[in-house]
């Protein structure tokens, strides 16, 4: 019973994550500054949000996966992954530090095309997570999977999130367009906002560097894990984040 409850509360708390980062960015991060050191406020900003990064991407690989079941239990492993990486986010919101200017506006016969771009982002991503096993991924995982007890010895098996699919990729809808949408909607989601704070510039700049550095590792590890059936989709779906161009 406690296994489960801890895992739907941490599902929970990655939606109000997300409610929380959305809301942030609409007004805290959203507001126009004024005086202060901006260098500063950007390598803070830069800072805090690499430690959320660190935690996003090595706590995803494969062998600290492993590392990880030796302290919990198997099936709380992603679990365990969401509750660190929401209240990660939250903090990365709650401290994000105001950067003086604004980058850019946009009259009000410009700013509802932005919006309808915005929009099409929260779509994109919200129906690419849609076609995922929504449960999984926020950390719920197969009530039979529960109570197993810690692994500790060496030949601990790859979590079961990390095992290599047995279906091949998805290759319909958005999935079909470019191979990561739900990182497409974010782009959109980010850049298409007025007025251009710059504090909203930096923490759009620096989310969006992470998820260009991130998308090689990530494709590397579905590789690896996938073995051909990756390469497949790949060849199928060539383009990652816009068709045409990445």
């Amino acid at each position: 019973m406690w296994a489960r409850l801890f895992q739907w509360l941490g599902a929970l708390l990655f939606l109000c994550s997300l409610g929380y980062f959305l809301l942030s960015y609409i007004t805290t991060i959203g507001a126009p500054a004024t005086g202060g050191a901006a260098t500063l406020a950007v390598a803070w900003n830069v800072t805090l949000f690499t430690l959320f990064a660190l935690h996003h991407s090595v706590c995803a690989r494969t062998p600290v996966r492993l590392w990880i079941t030796r302290l919990v239990p198997t099936a709380l492993e992603r679990s365990t992954y969401v509750w660190i990486a929401s209240l990660l986010l939250i903090a990365v919101c709650a401290l994000w530090r105001p950067v003086p200017g604004v980058a850019w506006d946009a009259n009000e016969a410009l700013r509802w095309p932005l919006r309808l771009v915005q929009l099409s982002g929260v779509w994109l991503a919200i129906r690419s997570a849609a076609m995922l096993d929504i449960l999984q991924f926020a950390g719920i995982a197969d009530s039979d999977s529960l109570g197993l007890p810690p692994v500790r010895d060496d030949s601990a098996q790859v979590p079961a999130a990390a095992e290599a699919p047995t279906v091949e990729f998805k290759t319909t809808g958005p999935y079909g367009w470019v191979r990561h949408p739900i990182y497409t909607g974010w782009f959109l989601i980010v850049f298409a906002m007025v007025p251009m704070t710059m504090t909203r510039l930096t923490f759009a700049v620096v989310s969006c560097a992470y998820v260009l550095i991130a998308i090689p590792l990530e494709e590397g590890s579905m590789r690896a894990g996938a073995r051909q059936a990756y390469g497949r989709y790949a060849a199928q779906v060539r383009w990652r984040l816009l068709p045409g161009v990445y």
